[in-house]
């Protein structure tokens, strides 16, 4: 029962870290802000991870991660086209980018912040995007030779992807502010974008 209290309350400082890192960001949250929001005391924040900066490292590693690997994602897809692939990664991309909103703008303000954290971050990532990025490439490289698609690197096609699907989530709030959307508006018009941006890859992947 012990187990279970400390795993719970471990689980709910990291939850409740979560929300008021990617709200507030690193600099404007507290650990005193954290534990009154779990309702519990500072000291078992500390407890826990020790500074402020290993808890906001906890999060940040697992939703780095999150978004770095998702770029690549093609699991179980193996019998799918290029095509298909790309598609799946598009809208798995922007699936994952819409629930987490905020996440774009702490990526971005971290590489400004601790460009070194992120370094060490992405030698730790790398081993895990780098075999699905040859496999990926590999497959470019034969649709290219074999004609089905334009000559592109892949690196290319994921920053024009990740720009597509990052732009839209960083302008959106300024959009709700200024055009008054409602959340059902904004349902539909996230929905809209992704098909759109799904055309504009496809059309840009096409061989002219």
């Amino acid at each position: 029962m012990e187990n279970n209290i400390e795993f719970s309350t471990e689980q709910m400082i990291l939850k409740v870290a979560q929300r008021l890192f990617l709200e507030k960001g690193f600099a404007l949250t507290s650990t005193t802000e954290i534990a009154k929001a779990v309702g519990c005391n500072q000291a078992l924040v500390h407890y826990y991870f020790r500074t402020k900066d290993n808890l906001f490292n906890t999060i940040f590693e697992q939703k780095f991660k999150m978004f770095f690997v998702s770029i690549f994602e093609t699991k179980n897809m193996e019998e799918s086209s290029f095509q298909d692939k790309i598609k799946h990664i598009i809208e798995a991309h922007f699936d994952m980018v819409k629930a987490n909103s905020k996440l774009p703008l702490l990526i971005i303000n971290e590489f400004s912040r601790r460009p070194e954290q992120v370094k060490i971050l992405k030698e730790k990532l790398q081993p895990i995007a780098e075999q699905a990025f040859v496999n990926l490439n590999k497959e470019l490289e034969n649709e290219i030779d074999a004609g089905r698609i334009q000559n592109v690197t892949l690196i290319d096609l994921m920053v024009t992807l990740i720009s597509l699907n990052l732009t839209l989530f960083l302008l959106m709030p300024l959009a709700v502010e200024m055009l008054t959307i409602s959340d059902s508006q904004k349902e539909i018009m996230y929905q809209h974008r992704k098909s759109e941006h799904i055309k504009i890859i496809l059309n840009y992947l096409r061989p002219n």
